[in-house]
Protein backbone atom coordinates (compact mmCIF):
# COMPACT_ATOMS: atom_id res chain seq x y z
CA UNK A 1 0.00 0.00 0.00
CA UNK A 2 2.06 3.21 -1.29
CA UNK A 3 0.14 6.19 0.24
CA UNK A 4 0.22 4.94 4.10
CA UNK A 5 3.51 5.48 5.74
CA UNK A 6 6.03 2.83 5.67
CA UNK A 7 7.09 2.90 9.65
CA UNK A 8 5.02 1.60 12.86
CA UNK A 9 4.62 4.73 14.95
CA UNK A 10 3.19 6.85 11.73
CA UNK A 11 0.91 4.15 11.20
CA UNK A 12 -0.14 3.65 14.95
CA UNK A 13 -0.77 7.38 14.68
CA UNK A 14 -3.15 7.28 11.82
CA UNK A 15 -4.84 4.19 13.47
CA UNK A 16 -5.77 6.62 16.12
CA UNK A 17 -6.88 9.56 14.05
CA UNK A 18 -9.18 7.76 12.12
CA UNK A 19 -10.86 5.92 15.03
CA UNK A 20 -11.66 9.12 16.90
CA UNK A 21 -12.51 10.57 13.16
CA UNK A 22 -15.07 7.71 13.00
CA UNK A 23 -16.01 7.94 16.67
CA UNK A 24 -17.08 11.67 16.35
CA UNK A 25 -19.09 10.84 12.64
CA UNK A 26 -20.93 8.22 14.64
CA UNK A 27 -21.92 10.44 17.38
CA UNK A 28 -23.41 13.20 14.57
CA UNK A 29 -25.08 10.11 12.42
CA UNK A 30 -26.55 8.48 16.07
CA UNK A 31 -27.52 12.04 17.04
CA UNK A 32 -29.08 12.88 13.65
CA UNK A 33 -30.94 9.99 13.75
CA UNK A 34 -32.33 10.34 17.68
CA UNK A 35 -35.86 11.63 17.18
CA UNK A 36 -36.24 15.68 18.78
CA UNK A 37 -38.58 16.33 21.54
CA UNK A 38 -41.07 18.75 20.24
CA UNK A 39 -40.29 20.50 23.74
CA UNK A 40 -36.10 21.04 22.91
CA UNK A 41 -36.74 22.02 19.37
CA UNK A 42 -38.22 25.17 17.58
CA UNK A 43 -39.87 24.35 14.57
CA UNK A 44 -38.01 25.97 11.46
CA UNK A 45 -40.78 27.93 10.65
CA UNK A 46 -41.26 29.14 14.43
CA UNK A 47 -37.57 30.07 14.61
CA UNK A 48 -37.82 32.21 11.72
CA UNK A 49 -40.30 34.02 12.99
CA UNK A 50 -39.03 34.44 16.03
CA UNK A 51 -35.99 35.58 14.75
CA UNK A 52 -38.22 39.31 13.33
CA UNK A 53 -39.30 40.93 16.35
CA UNK A 54 -43.35 42.31 15.61
CA UNK A 55 -45.08 45.06 15.61
CA UNK A 56 -48.77 45.98 16.29
CA UNK A 57 -50.32 47.36 12.72
CA UNK A 58 -50.01 50.69 12.87
CA UNK A 59 -53.81 52.12 13.36
CA UNK A 60 -55.34 54.36 10.11
CA UNK A 61 -56.53 57.42 13.21
CA UNK A 62 -55.42 57.75 16.93
CA UNK A 63 -56.05 59.97 19.74
CA UNK A 64 -53.50 60.92 22.57
CA UNK A 65 -54.58 61.78 25.70
CA UNK A 66 -53.83 64.53 27.87
CA UNK A 67 -51.57 63.69 30.58
CA UNK A 68 -48.17 64.86 31.99
CA UNK A 69 -46.58 67.41 28.81
CA UNK A 70 -50.13 67.70 27.24
CA UNK A 71 -52.22 70.02 28.00
CA UNK A 72 -55.12 68.54 26.00
CA UNK A 73 -56.24 65.63 23.92
CA UNK A 74 -55.99 65.34 20.52
CA UNK A 75 -56.63 63.12 17.40
CA UNK A 76 -53.57 62.15 14.96
CA UNK A 77 -53.47 60.43 11.76
CA UNK A 78 -51.94 56.83 12.50
CA UNK A 79 -48.54 57.29 10.76
CA UNK A 80 -48.12 60.56 13.07
CA UNK A 81 -44.52 60.57 14.64
CA UNK A 82 -46.38 63.95 17.27
CA UNK A 83 -48.81 61.16 18.49
CA UNK A 84 -46.72 59.41 21.07
CA UNK A 85 -49.05 56.95 22.80
CA UNK A 86 -52.13 56.67 20.91
CA UNK A 87 -55.34 54.85 21.63
CA UNK A 88 -56.34 53.25 18.39
CA UNK A 89 -59.75 55.39 16.30
CA UNK A 90 -62.16 54.17 13.05
CA UNK A 91 -62.19 56.98 11.15
CA UNK A 92 -65.77 57.05 12.13
CA UNK A 93 -64.94 57.79 15.90
CA UNK A 94 -62.10 59.87 14.90
CA UNK A 95 -64.58 62.33 13.13
CA UNK A 96 -67.08 62.14 16.05
CA UNK A 97 -64.21 62.87 18.30
CA UNK A 98 -63.84 66.09 16.41
CA UNK A 99 -66.81 67.16 15.77
CA UNK A 100 -67.06 66.61 19.84
CA UNK A 101 -64.17 69.51 20.48
CA UNK A 102 -61.47 67.11 20.63
CA UNK A 103 -58.51 68.81 18.52
CA UNK A 104 -56.57 67.94 15.50
CA UNK A 105 -52.92 67.52 16.13
CA UNK A 106 -51.34 70.23 14.13
CA UNK A 107 -48.84 68.40 12.19
CA UNK A 108 -50.72 65.86 10.65
CA UNK A 109 -53.63 67.60 10.30
CA UNK A 110 -56.55 65.01 10.65
CA UNK A 111 -59.28 67.15 9.96
CA UNK A 112 -58.27 67.87 7.01
CA UNK A 113 -57.81 63.79 5.48
CA UNK A 114 -61.38 63.44 7.70
CA UNK A 115 -62.77 66.66 5.44
CA UNK A 116 -63.45 68.53 8.69
CA UNK A 117 -62.75 72.54 9.01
Amino acid sequence: MGDLPPDLDRLRTLETWLSLSLKRVREEIAAAERPVEPWRAPRPQAAARAAVPRREPMPDWGISSAGIGQSVAEVHRGDCFAGGAMQPLSAERARAELADGVQPCGVCRPDRVLNQT
